[in-house]
């Protein structure tokens, strides 16, 4: 056999299928990946260090900035940690205000992840689609909080505002409209032969590999682990509400991909619920002006963020500002198995299984 050398080709960091400053070092024997090595650091932004410079309340508008794409999620679960090392009870109203922005954040996760690896795999019109529809979301967002992007509306003890009148026929419009969307999605994505071929059977990561490394979110599910921390260990209101846990059975790109497209669905149905029954009343509940934690106090309060468990860890010193914030974030986790799942493939698998762990760098470097 004619022996070959290995060589090396870099993907990213500035690329855009790498999704924002990600750098990894493709190891190549020929056509096939021995290796790929993950470099992370880019846009790291000193975060959990901000965090203990900054008073409790002035961090809140920077945990936006972690999932950028699904912002009102890490804001929502700063904001419980803090709740909850300090014992303050939220208000009826502003808890489902919270779960409904919470799961509209991961509809408009969720639309631009199959947005992106659509165009990752060369399907721009999946791109565009997936953005018109977000597009809804993201003006209720601006009607909520100001913001589109980074919509900082959550709040130690509730929400920022109560939402206006015109919310409601825009999120019922939405709801209303969404079987419509999925149907095109998977008329125009998820059949497309030529996609299935790119994804199906690749990129395939064990239930064990999965386990081992603490993947958790839609790319644990997608390995056909029941593992969903809002019926696993349920937050805020959750355990009011009825809904289905989106599980694939082989683990790989093609799994990771449908999950998510079912997780919209239920996302759906906790909103509709959500909306039926919200009660009337204050939406933010009455809080000191200046927080000082009990010294030596320590809490960890986790989410089920779009990406996966989204971890807060506080310890507090009795000032008003916290001693240690660590973020336990999932797109790093996650992100850890693309070795895994990459060698043995081709280098352009790497850029569907970047595409289908669906990372978000803000929360990866912190």
């Amino acid at each position: 056999m004619l022996q070959t050398d290995q060589y090396t080709v870099n993907i990213g960091p500035q690329h855009p299928s790498t999704h924002g400053g990600l750098h990894v070092e493709a190891l190549m024997d020929g056509e096939f990946v021995v290796d790929a090595i993950v470099h992370l650091g880019y846009v790291h932004r000193s975060v959990e260090k901000i965090a203990e410079s900054r008073t409790y309340p002035q961090f809140v508008p920077y945990t936006s900035r972690l999932d950028y794409l699904a912002s009102h999620l890490p804001t929502i679960g700063y904001c419980q940690a803090v709740e909850k090392l300090m014992g303050i009870e939220v208000p009826e109203r502003a808890e489902y205000l919270r779960v409904i922005m919470a799961e509209f954040s991961r509809i408009a996760s969720h639309l631009l992840f199959i947005g992106s690896m659509a165009i990752d795999l060369g399907a721009t019109t999946g791109l565009i689609y997936c953005f018109r529809d977000r597009e809804r979301i993201m003006d209720m967002f601006e009607m909520t909080s100001g913001q589109r992007l980074v919509a900082s509306y959550g709040r130690i003890g509730g929400v920022s505002e109560d939402v206006p009148e015109n919310f409601y026929p825009a999120a019922r419009s939405f709801l209303q409209d969404l079987p419509k969307m999925i149907d095109e999605y998977n008329g125009l994505i998820t059949g497309n032969e030529i996609l299935q071929c790119r994804i199906k059977g690749v990129g395939t990561l064990s239930a064990e590999d999965a386990v081992a490394y603490g993947v958790t979110g839609p790319n644990l599910r997608a390995c056909g682990i029941d593992y969903d921390l809002r019926k696993a260990d349920p937050y805020g209101i959750y355990d009011r509400f009825e809904f289905d846990v989106p599980l694939g059975s082989r683990g790989d790109s093609w799994d990771r991909y449908i999950v998510r497209l079912e997780e919209i669905q239920q996302s759906t149905r906790i909103i509709e619920q959500a909306l039926d029954a919200m009660p009337e009343g204050e939406v933010r509940a009455k809080v000191p002006r200046v927080l000082k934690p009990e010294a030596g106090k320590e809490i960890y309060h986790r989410i089920e963020s779009s990406k996966g468990e989204l971890g807060y860890y506080i310890v507090a010193d009795g000032g008003e500002k916290p001693y240690r914030v660590h973020v336990r974030a999932p797109s790093f986790v996650n992100l850890m198995v693309l070795p895994i799942i990459s060698r043995g493939g081709k280098l352009q698998d790497i850029i569907a299984n970047i595409a289908t762990l669906d990372p978000v760098l803000g929360e990866s470097d912190r």
